[in-house]
């Protein structure tokens, strides 16, 4: 695709956002409730010098290190149980829809009443997201069912870059004429994969579904001119997680929902925060600006850029860097203080909620990055 020829835009989007919500406050108080009941079970080894003290958590620190003030959840009583520290989501039959599917289908609804148009003129859906409910079937095909939407649907994952991977996916579908409109979805439980009980990243995450109906320019009124998508992936184990059903087994007997005692930590999300931040930073504010380039854009004269919602500390520089000057809230929207990072959802809940006060002409970019590592820059004009 080019600037000088799009062939999809974005018609419409969606965002469904769980009742419940958690502040900073509740999630320390949780927090340090576990690890003081976990230091006096040791206290004999901390004492003898064998094991360390776990440090309180603060709701200064959290804030010093994200930026994330709240967060949503799909079940608050499981996390803030300090002998629990996990969220309770009972299993469902097969004949119920998945909660995955569900949280989807609420996202989609609310982008196919913004479209305003039938959903007999949606040819594919895809469920871009970092967490799958299950192997198969695939989350995509029973939306696709949910929402009476025919042609065909699958799963995809790319971690927290998994929205721009299926707009790109979504947009080289309408280029190559096999269909008219794709239905993207990024259904996200975050809250099921991080460990509560890890004072670096309790904190991080949040639970949201969005959904994109990405449309041929040709049968579009209004929306978006997608200018042109870019991808990249460098492997990374600085963000991982190494649960799958090779390692299920590993579950203590009677456990069938998400924990974190020693030895299964990994099982859930762990990343080297630092290493992370010296290596993405420089990598995604480069690809930002090259693909401007290359597209003919000035990326100094962006209005308005729609980051991953990682860390405000992350986003800032790269703000910086790619407009070249310190950028004001309405250029480098965040919204991390009330969401928390919530995936490949955070950069299309910024676009979904803040992309007011354009001008026919004007760009700005959707971009996200993550584990992998992975990035994809979606630049957009308005119609």
């Amino acid at each position: 695709m080019s600037a000088s020829s799009p062939t999809a835009v974005i018609a419409a989007t969606g965002l469904f956002t769980p009742e419940q919500s958690i502040s900073n406050a509740e999630l320390v108080e949780a927090y340090n409730a576990w690890a003081e009941l976990e230091n006096a079970r040791h206290a004999n080894e901390i004492a003898a010098g064998t094991r360390q003290a776990l440090t309180p958590s603060s709701v200064e620190f959290i804030e010093k290190a994200s930026g994330i003030k709240s967060r949503f959840v799909l079940d608050k009583t499981g996390v803030l149980d300090p002998e629990r520290m996990v969220p309770h989501l009972p299993e469902r039959s097969n004949d119920e829809l998945s909660i995955l599917a569900e949280m989807a289908v609420k996202a989609a609804q609310e982008a196919i009443a913004a479209w305003g148009k039938p959903v007999s003129e949606i040819g594919a859906v895809l469920c871009a997201a970092s967490n799958m409910q299950r192997p198969y079937p695939a989350m995509a095909i029973e939306v696709q069912q949910a929402l009476g939407i025919e042609g065909f649907a699958f799963d995809m994952n790319v971690a927290c870059s998994s929205a721009t991977f299926g707009l790109k996916t979504a947009a080289d579908f309408i280029a190559s004429g096999s269909v008219k409109a794709v239905l993207m979805v990024n259904p996200e439980i975050c809250s099921a994969h991080l460990n509560f009980k890890d004072r670096d990243s309790h904190f991080i995450f949040g639970d949201v579904a969005t959904a994109v109906i990405v449309e041929a320019a040709d049968q579009a009124t209004g929306g978006w001119e997608i200018l042109g998508t870019r991808l990249k992936t460098v492997m990374s184990n600085n963000i991982r997680n190494n649960f799958g059903f090779l390692n299920g087994a590993a579950l203590p007997t009677g456990e069938s929902e998400p924990v974190a005692p020693t030895g299964l930590t990994d099982k859930m999300f762990v990343q080297q925060g630092r290493k992370v931040f010296k290596d993405v930073v420089p990598m995604v504010s480069d690809m930002i600006v090259d693909h401007a380039t290359d597209l003919g854009l000035d990326p100094t004269a962006l209005k308005r850029l729609w980051l991953h919602q990682a860390n405000i500390n992350m986003n800032q520089f790269i703000g910086r860097k790619v407009l070249g000057r310190e950028p004001t809230p309405e250029e480098n929207v965040i919204i991390l203080d009330d969401y928390a990072n919530t995936s490949s959802a955070g950069s299309i809940i910024a676009f979904h909620r803040h992309h007011d006060g354009f001008q026919p002409g004007d760009v700005g970019l959707i971009c996200s990055f993550g584990a992998g590592y992975s990035a994809g820059t979606v630049f957009v004009r308005k119609r």
